[in-house]
């Protein structure tokens, strides 16, 4: 079977940051440059970039290009916050539906996410978080097993994944990207929306001590939840 063009694409570049011929923030080549070396349309290569854009492998920045995102940790100027407590804390009623638990084979952007080895083990969990029995976000997880071994004999309808993960590799260190986006079919119906509306989508990565410890995308309809933060500043007065 022949592998997608759109596919092809994605490996070229994720073989090129893997043998550290493309570097941090280094530019990648434009649609333009990939719809001419690939021989395919700009959907395709644009599909190719902004896939590995959404795993957090790359990073766009508008009129400027596509660039090899930092994979070193990096402060977070978001609160991670358990979303139980987020929902008890509205007086609400909280319930996690698990959709999927499972061990798989690490793909390339996986791998990379969680510094193992290409098809190396991993563990993967599909949850959505209700409030109210209302599906509230959905919340896709690879794990590091090295990190957090027993991930798959949790009962997740008892705690979260953050609150088991907080306890076996407390968390020293998180990046995010956040971003609005259309969900696909799939992702309608595990959110329970009758027609595609904006979705609020978090990629999260997060390390311990230890390494990198998970790597998550978190999906929420954006008319029923948002983000907020709280910075706090010195006083460079003297």
């Amino acid at each position: 079977m022949t592998t997608p063009k759109f596919a092809q694409i994605k490996q070229f570049i994720v073989d090129n940051i893997r043998s550290g011929a493309w570097l941090e923030n280094q530019r990648v080549p434009s649609e333009n440059e990939l719809t001419e070396q690939f021989s395919v349309s700009r959907m395709t290569a644009r599909r190719a970039l902004s896939e590995l854009t959404e795993a957090g492998i790359l990073t766009r920045s508008q009129g400027l290009g596509t660039f090899v995102a930092s994979f070193k940790s990096q402060s977070s100027l978001l609160e991670i916050k358990n979303i139980a407590d987020e929902v008890k804390a509205r007086n609400g009623n909280y319930s996690c539906t698990v959709l999927v638990l499972e061990s798989i084979n690490a793909l390339a952007p996986i791998a990379i996410a969680l510094g193992v080895e290409v098809n190396s083990v991993v563990y993967r969990s599909v949850l959505v978080h209700n409030e109210n029995e209302l599906p509230l976000q959905v919340e896709e997880r690879f794990v590091n097993p090295a990190l957090a071994s027993n991930y798959l004999q949790q009962d997740f309808t008892a705690l979260t994944p953050h609150e088991y993960l907080s306890s076996v590799a407390p968390l020293t260190e998180a990046r995010h990207t956040v971003e609005a986006v259309m969900p696909n079919s799939e992702m309608c119906q595990w959110l329970n929306l009758y027609h595609e509306e904006p979705c609020l989508q978090v990629i999260r990565r997060t390390w311990s001590s230890a390494g990198i410890v998970s790597f998550a995308r978190l999906v929420s309809p954006g008319s029923k939840y948002r983000l907020g933060g709280h910075l706090t500043f010195k006083n460079n007065k003297k």
